[in-house]
């Protein structure tokens, strides 16, 4: 009997729609091409929703959510909505209140895309960040008092305690072990590299340094493992990114650097990423990296690639490895011989083209 996933898709704000759209009209042909099924439950979830009803994620949401085996979003954020109240309502409340304590951002320069680092290609734009999603200083701990007054305070505190520090670097010791350079034989040795910012942020990042180091030498020897300040990262991400394999780092670290490393590959247009809770029955969330674009809305011009990817990194981690790697390799056929390029009506094809593009070559 085939494989059947329940997958619930929020298609959000902006031209999420129209991108989401594309992915789905991928993930059918795919899921036809190798043999399972896939039921899809759409969830209004976004500024809309909010303008008519003043609810983000309803609790009750939460609970929907959980009775589905993966989540695909398209994009988050609406213009006559404030900043904050969508993201921390939406994104952030799913993350949390789903344990997704996981962001997993594969940094990929495909064939074709133009790389604004000179003298680098997709040998030297190969590797992977592991962002720690669950604490740090966006769960919020902190507060404010006397608002408008010349003594106003704020206070946003960065905490982490052990058990999140730990089951974050098991999963990016277990990646680099599975995933890693070595792994995929393009390297000599699967290396994880921890960044932080020991020199300052003793306490916190003194707690990822040790356990990395604790962790690294008792369970994954054969892993070679580096440290870089947050700030070095930054530099060796635009100078020398071939230096790395896979990156562990904290919640805020991991947002910052994501964001750069996503320019080097090309933009926001091919960059996805996935929101995993990777314990047994946990439930993931996979989302293209880049804003709703709102000025695009309806103009069927935007990039759908990031969707599609992302949708590809969901149907790997069910386990679906052939259809994922199909998918993979439809991407990169589609970069290198077919896109002129990558930014919003610049791909020389709309919208709904880019999609029937890579779905007809993995129906191949």
């Amino acid at each position: 009997m085939a494989k059947s996933y329940k997958i619930a898709v929020i298609p959000g704000d902006g031209t999420g729609p129209e991108v989401t759209a594309e992915a789905v009209k991928v993930l059918n042909t795919t899921a036809e091409k190798f043999g399972f099924k896939v039921d899809l439950t759409e969830f209004d979830f976004g500024g809309e929703r909010y303008k008519r009803t003043g609810e983000t994620l309803p609790d009750s949401a939460i609970d929907d959510l959980r009775q589905f085996d993966t989540i695909l979003l398209g994009a988050i954020g609406h213009p006559d909505v404030a900043p904050g109240i969508l993201e921390k309502g939406i994104l952030l409340k799913a993350r949390f209140a789903l344990d997704q304590y996981i962001n997993l951002r594969p940094v990929r320069l495909y064939p074709g895309v133009e790389c604004p680092l000179k003298g680098k290609g997709p040998d030297e734009i190969n590797y992977v960040v592991v962002r720690e999603n669950s604490g740090g200083i966006y769960t919020g701990t902190g507060g404010v008092s006397m608002i408008g007054t010349p003594n106003e305070v704020a206070v946003q505190s960065a905490v982490y305690n052990r058990f999140q520090v730990d089951r974050c670097l098991k999963y990016a010791f277990e990646y680099t072990k599975k995933h890693g350079k070595k792994a995929r034989g393009i390297g000599d040795e699967n290396t994880l590299a921890l960044c932080g910012k020991t020199n300052v942020l003793t306490y916190v990042y003194g707690l990822w340094d040790r356990a990395f180091h604790e962790m690294g030498k008792k369970d994954y020897p054969d892993i070679r493992r580096d440290y870089y300040h947050v700030d070095a990262t930054c530099m060796w991400m635009i100078k020398n990114p071939e230096w790395f394999d896979v990156i562990v780092t904290g919640n805020m670290f991991g947002d910052i650097i994501t964001d750069l490393a996503a320019i080097t590959q090309g933009g926001m247009g091919i960059a996805a990423g996935g929101n995993i809770n990777p314990d047994k029955g946990g439930i993931s969330m996979f989302e293209p990296i880049g804003g709703s674009a709102p000025k695009y809305t309806g103009q069927n011009v935007i990039n759908p690639l990031a969707a599609i990817c992302a949708m590809q990194m969901m149907i790997e981690t069910l386990g679906e490895d052939k259809a994922a790697k199909k998918v993979d390799d439809a991407v990169r056929f589609i970069t290198a011989n077919k896109l002129k390029g990558l930014g919003a009506g610049k791909m020389g094809f709309s919208t709904s083209e880019v999609g029937d593009l890579v779905a007809e070559h993995v129906a191949d």
